[in-house]
């Protein structure tokens, strides 16, 4: 019989940075014939049914998460002694639980710490909320005996500012679901333009989509704000832009976008839960543009590139290193940069059909990369890192005491 799973995370579904990447692992370790069991908030209706999988809730006072965030190590370390004791594997994502087996880090908190704009609250909030990131991130991920990254340069993230050694890092890429997304046909095209208000035919408006969340300044939508603002003060500039968001800021934004007679050059969409919501606003859309301060790895550009959309991605952005060279103008070096970006927009909008040939090859090669390839790889570092003799001592091994 196998050895079990367990993982500790958020939440286990198929919408979020780091939701789908955990729910496409257990689901993949589940029909392998893993014994798999989850920690967490939530779980999707097709986990919570599977015969392979348990799932232990942890409760969410007030709906929040900072309150939750002891709850849910405590029960990752309660069931990791478990699992731990029947010689199974445990996954816990950054600093989230105390434990020292797997680590899948999806964020490195030292490198970036995101600016709160609005509301003196959530600013003490935020501030409380990022010592207690760190300390956690600076305590557990360093004592993994196996550390998992999304990106080759959050891989140096974690030596160069973490410390973690060298040889237990490792580096391997999220996955896609290539049925979902991908170029769309004719009429899905026709019937997203249509549900984004943005019609058909040669006098059609092109539609340049932002994905992100708006809470803080890490996605850096200010930094995009202003150079849209600076591109429609120019006649010739006939674009307009879609915001898939949610946060707290939201609200804020749209107000600033009336103030600015810019509502009718920014269509702010909101943001649908459902599986194929995101593909389908992309497949009206003729470009991306994330000129993130920070990203860990940027699923929504990885999303529109299979989509077959041209996507201007910052530096900062773990996915830019899978930029090939001939991509290069597509890559933002900086995110503070107003007057660059509006530039690159505005190279962008006479070819826009050329640089959307220009992708085809990378986009291949992203929707060949599945989420099934991506568990694939992680089970079988985790397998072949089982039978490696284990230089961490005990201690290392059993995480602390509830």
């Amino acid at each position: 019989m196998k050895a079990p799973y367990l993982i500790v995370s958020g939440d286990f579904v198929k919408v979020g940075g780091m939701n789908q990447p955990n729910y496409e692992l257990a689901r993949y370790l589940a029909d392998a014939g893993f014994r798999t069991h989850l920690v967490g908030y939530r779980v999707a209706d097709d986990l919570a049914s599977h015969p392979g999988i348990t799932f232990h809730r942890v409760p969410k006072p007030g709906g929040s998460y900072f309150l939750s965030q002891p709850l849910l190590s405590r029960l990752g370390r309660r069931w990791a002694r478990a699992i731990a004791a029947d010689k199974g594997r445990v996954i816990v994502n950054g600093g989230c639980c105390d434990w020292d087996d797997i680590n899948w880090v999806h964020h490195v908190q030292a490198v970036f710490g995101p600016q709160v704009g609005t509301g003196w609250a959530r600013r003490l909030k935020n501030r409380a909320q990022r010592r207690i990131d760190l300390t956690a991130e600076r305590r557990i991920v360093p004592r993994a005996r196996l550390a998992i990254t999304t990106t080759e340069r959050m891989k140096r993230d974690l030596i160069e500012r973490l410390g973690s050694p060298l040889e237990r890092v490792h580096a391997i890429y999220l996955g896609i679901d290539p049925m979902v997304f991908r170029p769309p046909t004719v009429d899905e095209r026709a019937a997203a333009r249509h549900t984004l208000g943005a019609g058909g035919g040669r006098s059609a408006r092109p539609l340049v989509a932002f994905i992100g969340a708006l809470g803080d300044s890490r996605k850096g939508f200010d930094t995009l704000f202003s150079a849209w603002a600076r591109l429609c003060a120019e006649p010739a500039w006939d674009a307009d832009l879609a915001v898939v968001a949610m946060g707290t800021e939201l609200a804020w934004w749209r107000k600033r976008a009336d103030s600015a007679g810019l509502a009718s050059r920014m269509r702010f969409l909101g943001f649908d839960r459902s599986e194929t919501f995101v593909a389908r606003v992309l497949w009206g859309c003729d470009a991306l543009v994330l000129p993130s301060r920070y990203e860990g790895y940027g699923r929504p550009v990885q999303e529109a590139l299979c989509c077959g959309l041209p996507a201007l991605v910052s530096r900062a952005s773990g996915i830019a290193e899978q930029y090939p060279a001939e991509l290069a103008d597509l890559i933002i070096p900086d995110a503070e940069d107003v007057v660059d970006l509006a530039a690159r927009l505005r190279r962008w909008r006479p070819a826009a059909t050329a640089w959307r040939e220009q992708i085809r090859p990378f986009a291949e090669a992203l929707r060949d990369h599945t989420w099934r390839r991506m568990a694939e790889q992680i089970v079988e570092l985790a397998e072949r890192h089982r039978r490696q003799p284990d230089a961490v001592s005990e201690r290392g091994r059993s995480g602390f005491a509830a």
